[in-house]
C-alpha cells in the first residue's frame, strides 16, 4: 500500500481535481481511496449511470511532464491490446492545472477480482491455478507480439546502469519485444488474471515481463521457482539479459530507499547469472 502525497496542500489539490473528473465522467465516487507511489495517482471505486461499477484513476504530473509515455499509456493501451485481459476504458478527463500541477482522470471497468498482492514485492506465496498461468502467458504473448514505438526500457539507460547498479557490463546485443513493463502480482488480479496499470508499456528487452514477475517474487521462494517453472525463457540468454536488466532497475531503487529487503537476493540473482 502507497501513502498519500507529502503535503496536506498536495492532497487537498489531489482531492479537488478529483471532485472534478468525478464531475466531468459523470460518476460519483465511494469508498476507499487507494494512493499510488508517492501520492502520484489516487484510485477509487466509482458508479456510472451507465456503466455500473467502474474505477476511477486520477494521475498527476507537474503540468511540463503531463505528456508522453506514461501519461499516455492507459490511452495507448485500449488501443493497442485489444485481444488482452485489462479493464476497459470509458472515458478521460484532463483537468485544471492546480499549482504546477496537472492531472489526468482515468474511467475504467470495476475489476471486482482483488490483487494476487497488496504491493509489488511479494511477501507470502501464492497458490494460482493451471488456467491462471495458462492465461498470463497468452496475455504476455500477445503485448509481446504488438508492434509499438513506445519504449519502456531504454538501451542507453541499460548501457549506464548494468555496470553502475548491477556491477556487470551490458551486453552487445539485445533482443526486443513489447512489454507490459510493470508486470507483478499486486497488477495481476487473482481471477483471470487481468492485467492492470498499462501505463508505462512499451520496447524492453525479451523477456522482461516473466523478469520482473520472478524478481518482485525473491522473497517466496516457492512462487519464485513456480515462475522459472513456468517462464524456461529466464534460462535462455534472452532470459539472463532481462533478468540482468530487472535487477539493476530494482537495485537502483533500492540505493534510494525503495525496496530495501530485495536489494540482497537480488545481488544473489546476479551473482547466479554472471558467473
Amino acid at each position: 500500500m502507497y501513502s498519500p502525497p507529502n503535503t496536506p496542500a498536495d492532497e487537498h489539490r489531489a482531492l479537488a481535481a478529483q471532485q472534478e473528473a468525478s464531475a466531468a465522467l459523470g460518476v460519483t465516487v465511494e469508498g476507499r481511496r487507494l494512493w499510488g507511489y508517492q501520492g502520484r495517482t489516487l484510485g477509487q471505486k466509482a458508479h456510472h449511470p451507465d456503466h455500473g461499477a467502474c474505477w476511477m484513476r486520477l494521475i498527476s504530473a507537474p503540468a511540463a511532464q503531463a505528456k508522453g509515455k506514461l501519461w499516455e499509456g492507459t490511452k495507448g493501451a485500449a488501443a493497442a491490446f485489444a485481444g488482452v485481459r485489462r479493464p476497459a476504458l470509458y472515458g478521460i478527463h484532463d483537468g485544471t492545472e492546480r499549482d504546477g500541477t496537472a492531472y489526468r482522470a482515468e474511467l475504467t471497468a470495476f475489476i471486482d477480482s482483488p490483487a494476487c498482492a497488496p504491493e509489488p514485492v511479494l511477501t507470502g506465496e501464492l497458490e494460482l491455478p493451471e488456467t491462471w498461468w495458462k492465461s498470463l502467458h497468452t496475455d504476455l504473448e500477445t503485448i509481446a507480439a504488438t508492434p509499438t514505438e513506445r519504449v519502456a526500457v531504454r538501451r542507453q539507460w541499460i548501457d549506464r546502469a548494468l555496470p553502475q547498479h548491477a556491477g556487470v557490463p551490458a551486453p552487445a546485443e539485445i533482443d526486443w519485444a513489447t512489454a507490459h513493463g510493470d508486470c507483478h502480482f499486486a497488477n495481476l488480479t487473482v481471477s483471470g488474471p487481468t492485467l492492470l496499470d498499462f501505463e508505462g508499456f512499451g520496447l524492453a528487452p525479451v523477456g522482461y515481463d516473466p523478469a520482473l514477475l520472478y524478481a518482485y517474487s525473491l522473497l517466496t521462494p516457492q512462487t519464485a521457482a513456480r515462475i522459472r517453472t513456468e517462464f524456461p525463457i529466464l534460462d535462455s540468454r534472452d532470459g539472463h539479459t532481462a533478468l540482468l536488466v530487472v535487477a539493476a532497475d530494482l537495485l537502483q531503487s533500492a540505493s534510494r530507499g525503495d525496496h530495501p529487503e530485495l536489494a540482497q537476493p537480488l545481488r544473489s540473482l546476479v551473482t547466479s547469472i554472471a558467473r
